[in-house]
Formats: C-alpha cells, structure tokens, sequence
C-alpha cells in the first residue's frame, strides 16, 4: 500500500476509477444496443447472423464517438464525494450520448437530406455507413472539446455546452455542402450524396476525412474563448467566428499541402471517377494530419 501512496494512488482514487470505469462501460453498451433501437433492428443479428459490414461500421464510429466524449467528461480530477463523482461522470455522459444521437439524427436531415441513412446502412451500404461513423467521431471530438472548455455542473454549463454543439452542426452542414458544391462542379452536377447512395467508397473516405479534420480544428477556438457560462450570445458569436476562420485555415492549407504530397496526381479524376480507395486514404490521413497539427500550434 505504501508503494501506491507514493505514486499518489489512494483508495479514494481506485473508488473514483472504479465508479467512473463502470459508468463508461454501461453508456458504451447502452450505445450499441441504441443503434439497433434507432433504426428497428436487433443488432445481434446484424452483426453476428446477417454480417452487415454497414452496421457494424455505423456501430463502430457510434462507441468510438462515446468513447471520445467520455474522455472529455473523465477531468482527472477527484470530486468531492463518490455520489457527485457518479452523478457528474453520468450526466455528462448521458449529455453527450444525447448530443451524438442529436447530431447524427440533424446530419441526417439537413447534410444527408437527398438519402435515408438508416435504409442504406440496413441494405449495407459500406460508404454511407463510413459517412455517418465519422460524423458521430467529428461530433464527439467537438463534445470533448466543448466539455473540457466548460466547468462546474450547472444548467448554464449545459446551455453553453449545447450552444457549442448548435454551432459545430452548422459548420458541418457548410462543410458539407461546400464539398457537394465542389463535387458537382467537376461532375456534370452529379450529387454527391446519390454517389454515396450508390456506394461510392472513395469519395465517402475523402469526405470523413474532411469532416474529422473540421472537428479537430474546431478544438482551437476553445483555446481562445473564456469560458463564461452567462454568457450565451458572447460563447455563440464566439463559437461562430473562430470555426469560420480555422475552417477558411484548414481548407487553404490542405489546397496546399495537397497540392504539394500528392503532386502529379489528379485527385477528382482518382477519387471521383476511378474510385480509387487508396488515394481517398491518403487524402483523409494528409487532412487529418494538418488538423491535428494546427490543433497542436493553437494550444
């Protein structure tokens, strides 16, 4: 015992590791059997007697997500009882459950509006289902960030929470139809979302690079904006400014960048029309990469 007090590990310590281990398995399992749920499906048969690759890609991105958010609701720091460090680590975690369910179903009706998500990942559709397990990601990545900007437990913490997550979906709809926009424009106004209905694999690898990229670069504006939880028109402008502009950022430099790993390849051609899965690939790592890297210089 005396070895594990001198690295600071307590049993009070142990007890909060336990409780908060504990509540993140229970969401995490409560999150697979919600996938089945939302779209009427058993997802043991779905994954185990059916062997839908689409489901089990959406169910995957659908935990990573939770996984992510959870992280942001573990602060490290002990509470001050066992009840509120279980109530803190549940709310939280119920929140953020909540607000990836939120921005999928949103995705889905407003970015996706041209498909039924959820009929094409049952007819397993792999590219569709790629899409939307980046978007609970980008969603989550987003939750964290905005859960570790906020502090205390209040009502106006989850009002400013939720101000954050209202301002990262409209920033993902914009990414969204500005990649429509540019996809169109060099294929005879092809739509793009009837691509991915049509199982265009590399382009949806492209996309979920990009919308992973956003919501890493996203990260930034938390370094920026003090957290004020009365504050509401103050964290939404706030919010709102500092995503356009590492938006603006993140697209000039991958121009760039692109332009300079992946010289002498023409891109649209590769991806777009010889759907080309391994130039899609490194699209997505380049566009990860320089997020992460911009995230990096930010903080």
């Amino acid at each position: 015992m005396t070895l594990f007090q001198d690295f600071g590990i307590t049993p009070e310590l142990i007890t909060i590791l336990a409780i908060d281990l504990t509540i993140a398995v229970i969401l995490l399992t409560l999150m697979r059997y919600l996938q089945g749920w939302s779209i009427r499906v058993n997802s043991s048969k779905e994954l185990a007697e059916r062997d839908n690759f689409a489901f089990g890609i959406s169910t995957a991105g659908a935990v990573a997500a939770l996984g992510i958010v959870l992280t942001g609701a573990i602060t490290g720091a002990a509470a001050p009882s066992y009840l509120t460090e279980a109530i803190g680590m549940s709310a939280y975690g119920l929140f953020g459950l909540i607000l990836i369910k939120l921005g999928r179903f949103l995705h889905d009706k407003i970015a996706l509006n041209e498909l039924d998500k959820n009929q094409q990942i049952i007819k397993g559709n792999v590219s569709v289902a790629i899409v939307d397990a980046s978007v609970a990601i980008a969603t989550a990545i987003i939750i964290r960030a905005v859960l570790l900007w906020a502090e205390d437990l209040t009502i106006d913490t989850f009002i400013a929470i939720f101000s954050a997550f209202a301002i990262s979906q409209l920033m993902l709809v914009l990414l969204t139809r500005l990649r429509e926009k540019r996809f169109a424009s060099r294929n005879q106004d092809s739509s793009m979302q009837q691509a991915l209905a049509q199982g265009h694999t590399a382009v949806a690898i492209r996309h979920a690079g990009f919308m992973i990229a956003m919501a890493l670069s996203f990260n930034a504006a938390s370094h920026f904006i003090l957290f004020n939880p009365t504050a509401y028109v103050t964290n939404i402008i706030g919010w709102l400014v500092f995503s356009i502009i590492m938006l603006v950022v993140l697209t000039l430099l991958l121009f760039v960048i692109k332009k300079l790993v992946l010289a002498r390849i023409n891109l649209a051609d590769e991806v777009e029309r010889q759907h080309n899965i391994g130039i899609a690939a490194v699209e997505m790592a380049i566009s990860i990469a320089i997020a992460l890297i911009l995230t990096a210089l930010m903080a």
